[in-house]
């Protein structure tokens, strides 16, 4: 039988050090960062790593876990249940930005760094975040297509360019830019009003 003090100890302890390497992957950027580092940073001895992660691919997979979890928990079901159209969309925008960027962003620009150049991380990039994101933004955009008469593959085609509007702005936030900085919060509003009205409407 499991000991639930000891399964409390260490889910702690693999907590931190992934909390760790987060920070150090962060700080260093991945390729430069080694095992040493991070044990350091969690004020662990090096092998202690490897009782929780098999190496440092293991470690990058489980940050990506992290960001698949802030994905999922900010989606609340029953939140969208009574939502009107520009409420569904502003909410189902709002979800992403707040999961992927902000204070998540450093996480995203990591693990997407290693997207470009890992197949790997790209396949698991795609299972656990993308393919989520397209799935439920399709189900949520189909009341508003089938209201205009487009077909599935335009529902489809319009989830993923507001997929490509989302990851692009985080990547441009990740990069600096001081207007996305100062209107971060602003918008899931800003977007929610540019698709359903057009750009002809977002200047209130």
């Amino acid at each position: 039988m499991s000991d639930p003090v000891q399964e409390q100890v260490l889910a702690a302890r693999r907590a931190q050090i992934l909390d760790a390497a987060a920070h150090t992957f962060a700080e260093k950027g991945y390729h430069l960062t080694t095992i040493k580092d991070i044990a350091r940073a969690a004020g662990v001895a090096d092998g202690t790593i490897y009782l929780y992660f098999a190496n440092k691919p293991a470690l990058l997979l489980a940050i990506l876990d992290r960001m698949t979890e802030a994905v999922r928990d900010s989606v609340d079901p029953a939140e969208l249940a009574d939502l009107d159209l520009r409420g569904l969309v502003r909410a189902t925008l709002g979800h992403p930005l707040r999961a992927l960027g902000g204070e998540h962003a450093e996480l995203f620009r990591v693990v997407l760094s290693e997207v470009m150049v890992n197949p790997v991380m790209r396949e698991q990039f795609s299972q656990r975040i993308l393919t989520p994101m397209s799935q439920g933004g399709e189900l949520i955009f189909q009341q508003w297509a089938a209201q205009r008469g487009l077909p599935p593959e335009r529902t489809r085609l319009l989830t993923r360019a507001i997929m490509g509007m989302i990851l692009g702005l985080i990547v441009e936030w990740i990069l600096g830019d001081e207007t996305l900085t100062t209107h971060w919060d602003e918008l899931p509003d800003f977007l929610a009003d540019l698709i359903i009205d057009g750009i002809g409407d977002t200047h209130s």
